[in-house]
């Protein structure tokens, strides 16, 4: 038989969360808030060092000092400098993946729509000058640090990449299926056209000549013909 407190208790289960899970809870949020705020201030301390010198030569002593907060706060957050870095990296392809699906989405057509992703990730991945800036840093670190991740750690620059690679299938899997172009095997042509287009930045900085350069457009009637489009 159970006893008045055990019904009550009973009743607050079936009700639902009782007045200690909800101040958990509030604990919690406020706890995971001012830790987000901690983060993107050392976020913001390393990008604004990064922007200044125009290289990831800095220390973590100059990024924790930059964002008012103690080294040993830094470590709550990141093993290390490299870390820091990755972050940096991936907030620079929400922040490109945000803009291309923005240029995709502007088109109705399945070969203008392929055509709006090729020329934009380019221009995301030209840090050298063009006639479109994007971004709202400084991009040569990151894609120095990205070219060093890809010889040290590849699977993990892949997986930060995966937005970006899926979107671009499913935006070549469209203009296949409309007969934009001629693909026997999407998967593969998809990682052609991103290899080609985001290391081409890299072959671009040993041409003194800017004009001389490979454009974003120059890139797509590459990838174009390729396809067989």
């Amino acid at each position: 038989m159970n006893s008045p407190m055990d019904e009550t208790d009973d009743r607050q289960d079936e009700v639902g969360p009782g007045w200690r899970q909800r101040a958990v809870s509030k604990s919690l949020s406020a706890a995971r808030s001012r830790a987000e705020q901690r983060v993107q201030a050392l976020l913001d301390a390393a990008f604004a060092l990064m922007d200044e010198r125009g290289t990831t030569q800095f220390t973590i002593q100059e990024v924790v000092d930059r964002a008012k907060q103690s080294l040993r706060g830094f470590y709550q957050y990141f093993n290390g400098k490299d870390e820091l870095l990755f972050a940096l990296l991936e907030e620079s392809i929400r922040e490109s993946l945000k803009d291309i699906q923005s240029a995709v989405e502007s088109e109705s057509e399945p070969l203008e729509r392929l055509r709006a992703f090729t020329t934009r990730l380019h221009e995301w991945c030209e840090p050298l000058g063009t006639r479109r800036k994007r971004g709202t840093h400084n991009r040569i670190p990151i894609s120095e640090f990205s070219l060093q991740l890809a010889l040290k750690d590849p699977e993990r620059l892949a997986a930060a990449m995966t937005p970006v690679s899926r979107l671009l299938l499913d935006v070549l899997k469209s203009a296949a299926a409309a007969g934009a172009v001629r693909v026997t095997d999407v998967q593969r042509a998809s990682l052609l056209i991103q290899q080609t287009v985001m290391y081409g930045w890299l072959m671009n900085r040993f041409v003194s000549n800017s004009r001389a350069r490979v454009s974003a457009d120059d890139a797509w009637e590459f990838c174009l013909r390729g396809l067989g489009g």
